[in-house]
């Protein structure tokens, strides 16, 4: 056990609760083919101290001297850079805890050319990243939901082959990489795409206990901690000590353990029961029943080691849309494990695996369904009803904010980052080693080298030779929708048209890393139903309570959505807005007293023009007689119009600029 780390910080032993996390990591830690962790949970959840605590006490490692790969002397990398390695006397060091920043760049994390030996020496030599660094170790990624999505899906490519592959400034390079990830977050903040939630093995959900005297040992225990670090430590160094001989002895029977053929089907059947995607479930299930069966100290995987691996692998593969809530029916599981081991009928009974018919839900848009407090009324005269059942979603088209920013990583518009592909060089300064455009570089102090007196292998390099790389990727964007919920937009089928194209928009938005936020305007004036927030979802819930009729108060809704993005754009400066606004044009009541309803919001669109906000239109008017109302306003405001029929990617080929003139 690594005894120094152990002092330093919380004992993993003592953290009140969150059994399902301790165990998720303790199975990883005996096999790391398990895949990884992914623990989602709210803030102030003990997520990264359980985590940083159990890399005390991983078992200490025997390492090739001098090897940055951490080579083990038994079983070397017959492909490391640093070899190849003979035999000798090894060190001894602990396992590291590596922890990747979410400002990490591609650079950090699988390493690149070696910059100081290429311009000094003239030679291609390979830095290792921090994927070299966790090799027999632990990575651990905070607020995973936040790193750019390649890197994610370059850290989760090494974590399932144990190498990673480097091809990249000249560099070709392969080296081990095995390592467990861990990956926290908060839900809040925003969803993983569920193509990535996949790539991680386990997955719990954390939550703060409800029970007073769990909160009570919790406050008691970080206290005393906080009080006397090493005395806390001390009383727990007895069940760290065990704790940790019980992951060595794990680890060193783990590939005896036989999982038997009958197992083996148990698993197949749960994950058909469960109808999960592809291989990788089976796979994990397996894996982690196996380290189960050496945490419990037994030979051969049973019923009970199934049970549990299936329990913390399957909740985050259910998910099948963005906005379906990550968990498990564990008495639909027990049936699934039961039924399996009989042999029955392989189909599973009506309802689903966890048999019997299934409940009938609620009449869509029912007072018992929707309570009246979940969506506030606007003050305004006119009935009042829910809004329908949105109809059938759709691949949404990519709608963009036009030019080019410096926003948040995600996948809506064009942006300048840090991370993204080298489109040209620049004679900016660059401001770190992974700026610098090499080629450039060197291209512009080559034809002063005989002037310079160069006399060696190196390069002579003058300040004035550096350029720096300008890269380009994607940026999510504040997309703030303002929905029409007035009285002629509330017949049924042209409502829930709408609420279906605002659901297909936000799945995009969801998967494109974009904040959101949700306006609507009917009766007498406009709402902020959803301030900007990144959790998706949230949307989606505020968007199935809202109330339809009354008048048409479009320029007060078009203010209200003004006002939020100015507010916005002093929180978040560098997150550029799309408003996208669902409407027929059809304005009622005018901004002032006497004035034209059409003809003020108009003006507000113009004042929304000039603020530069780019603003796509979604015209829902149908009908036969149709007045062209929602053509004015996206002229008014510079932006885009489409028809409701037209946000379909399916059906529609090409891409919608927002800046585009009507």
């Amino acid at each position: 056990m690594n005894t120094a780390t152990s002092t330093a910080g919380f004992p993993f032993t003592a953290v009140v609760g969150h059994d399902d996390l301790r165990l998720a990591l303790l199975l990883n830690a005996v096999h790391p083919g398990v895949g990884g962790v992914l623990v989602r949970g709210e803030k102030g959840t003990a997520k990264s101290t359980a985590v940083r605590a159990l890399a005390a006490l991983l078992p200490a490692l025997a390492v090739v001297p001098g090897c940055r790969f951490g080579c083990d002397p038994a079983d070397p990398d017959p492909a490391c850079p640093d070899g190849p390695h003979t035999s000798g006397p090894a060190e001894t060091r602990a396992a590291r805890l590596v922890e990747l920043p979410v400002g990490a760049t591609e650079d950090r994390l699988v390493g690149s050319l070696d910059l100081e030996r290429a311009l000094a020496e003239g030679v291609r030599a390979y830095q290792p990243g921090l994927l070299a660094e966790a090799h027999r170790g632990v990575l651990y990624v905070d607020e995973v939901n936040l790193l750019h999505d390649h890197l994610v899906d370059l850290l989760l490519d090494a974590a399932a082959m144990g190498r990673a592959h480097v091809e990249r400034d000249g560099v070709s390079v392969s080296h081990a990489s095995r390592f467990l990830l861990v990956g926290t977050m908060n839900p809040e903040e925003g969803e993983l795409r569920p193509q990535l939630l996949d790539r991680f093995g386990l997955a719990v959900e954390v939550r703060a206990a409800r029970d007073v005297e769990t909160r009570v040992e919790v406050v008691r225990r970080r206290l005393a901690f906080e009080a006397d670090p090493v005395g806390f430590a001390a009383r727990w160094s007895a069940a760290e000590s065990e704790t940790a001989a019980r992951i060595a002895a794990a680890q060193a029977t783990v590939g005896s353990v036989v999982l038997p053929d009958a197992e083996l089907r148990r698993i197949a059947a749960v994950c058909a029961a469960f109808d999960v995607d592809g291989m990788r479930a089976d796979l994990v299930i397996a894996r982690a029943a196996v380290a189960h069966a050496a945490w419990r100290g037994v030979a051969v995987v049973e019923e009970e080691d199934v049970r549990v691996a299936a329990r913390l692998a399957l909740p985050h593969r259910r998910r099948r849309d963005p906005f379906d809530e990550p968990g498990i029916d564990e008495g639909a599981l027990d049936d699934a494990l039961r039924e399996a081991g009989e042999n029955e009928d392989p189909e599973p009974p009506d309802g689903g695996p966890g048999g019997g018919a299934p409940e009938e839900p609620p009449a869509a848009g029912t007072d018992d369904q929707r309570s009246e407090s979940s969506a506030p009324r606007p003050a305004g005269d006119g009935p009042t009803q829910a809004a329908p059942p949105p109809s059938s979603t759709f691949r949404a088209r990519l709608l963009q904010v036009p030019g080019i920013g410096e926003g948040a990583p995600g996948r809506r518009s064009r942006a300048r980052t840090d991370a993204g592909r080298v489109v040209r060089a620049s004679g900016a300064t660059p401001r770190r080693a992974a700026d610098v455009h090499l080629p450039a570089t060197i291209t512009a102090a080559s034809p002063h080298q005989r002037s310079r007196g160069r006399s060696s292998a190196g390069l002579v390099l003058h300040h004035d030779d550096l350029r720096h790389a300008v890269r380009e990727g994607r940026e999510g964007n504040l997309v703030l929708f303002a929905v029409d919920a007035s009285g002629s937009m509330a017949a049924r089928t042209r409502m829930a048209a709408v609420t279906g194209a605002v659901m297909s928009l936000l799945r995009d938005a969801y998967q494109r890393r974009d904040k959101v936020g949700l306006v609507t305007f009917r009766a007498g004036g406009a709402e902020l139903v959803l301030p900007p927030t990144s959790s998706v979802p949230a949307a989606q819930a505020r968007l199935a309570g809202m109330r339809t009729g009354g008048r048409t108060p479009l320029a007060d809704g078009l203010l209200r959505a003004r006002a939020v993005l100015r507010v916005e754009r002093l929180r978040d400066p560098r997150r550029r807005p799309l408003l996208v606004l669902l409407t027929d044009g059809r304005a009622t009541v005018a901004a002032r007293p006497g004035g034209d309803p059409v003809a003020d919001a108009c003006r507000a669109a113009g004042l929304l023009a000039a603020d530069g906000v780019a603003t796509v239109v979604v015209d829902c008017e149908s009908g036969h007689v149709r007045l062209g109302l929602a053509g004015r306003i996206a002229a008014a405001a510079g932006g885009a119009l489409v028809g409701v029929g037209e946000l379909s990617a399916d059906r529609v080929a090409g891409v919608v600029h927002a800046a585009r003139a009507a």
